[in-house]
């Protein structure tokens, strides 16, 4: 499987091929790179998904889910399984973390020929967009087999049918800065923040008052000019990551 990238006006798009036929699918992802490619804000599930078929006589029933991390995709596919005991399969796939880290991807085809299940599933929440993602399909099998074709066909289709009910809410991934500011200042520095897309953690008030933002990064360089013509580049935002490396 091959992915490849392009950013133009904060639009990905992804291709990827789904078998050997390189079957050409192109869809505008929900997420948006820097430059440098790092992904800083991009959609996950909000709610579980179930789509339902039967194929053959063969009943799939698709589950798509919201986890954060490799952990919770696995208490996933034990939570699923652990609801049909009586299933014959109960293959998997997820995006566990950001759509571009691969060392959050996984999947498994659960006793059915390898390839047939887990990797078309994968491939399809990989065309989403969506990170935090997680397929599990379990699989009642009804006696008539499908041929590897069939499986792919079955097992693929039930996460793109079930993509199409998901509902999405965006996941920014917020750098955290600190920022200390005189008690004359706070007012105007307040109505600054309020225009930006950024979350006022903490603030402490003593001889100074001593903010802790997380700040969205499309937001920071205007954020940052901002805040030194206002304020005559008095206040200096502080990276609080590498502020605590050094304390």
């Amino acid at each position: 499987m091959k992915i490849y990238f392009f950013v133009q006006y904060m639009q990905l798009f992804s291709t990827f091929f789904i078998n050997k036929r390189s079957i050409l699918q192109i869809r505008v992802s929900s997420s948006i790179y820097a430059a440098f490619g790092e992904v800083m804000e991009y959609f996950i599930p909000q709610e579980t998904v179930i789509f339902e078929e039967e194929i053959k006589k063969s009943r799939f029933i698709t589950y798509l889910c919201h986890t954060d991390g490799m952990e919770q995709a696995k208490a996933f596919w034990a939570e699923i399984k652990a609801l049909h005991p009586h299933a014959r399969h109960w293959c998997w796939a997820t995006v566990a973390g950001t759509p571009t880290d691969s060392q959050q991807y996984g999947f498994s085809d659960d006793g059915e020929p390898s390839g047939t299940a887990g990797k078309p599933m994968l491939n399809y929440l990989l065309g989403s967009g969506l990170g935090e993602i997680t397929a599990v399909v379990v699989r009642y099998y009804g006696g008539i087999l499908l041929g590897t074709g069939g499986l792919v066909k079955a097992y693929g289709g039930g996460v793109q049918q079930a993509l199409l009910q998901v509902e999405k809410q965006r996941k920014v991934l917020r750098q955290n800065y600190r920022l200390v500011c005189e008690y004359d200042q706070f007012n105007t520095l307040q109505h600054l923040i309020a225009e930006h897309d950024i979350v006022l953690l903490e603030q402490q008030f003593s001889e100074k008052i001593h903010l802790t933002l997380a700040v969205n990064p499309n937001e920071l360089e205007r954020f940052n000019q901002q805040i030194t013509q206002r304020f005559a580049g008095k206040l200096v935002l502080i990276d609080a990551e590498n502020l605590a490396n050094h304390s």
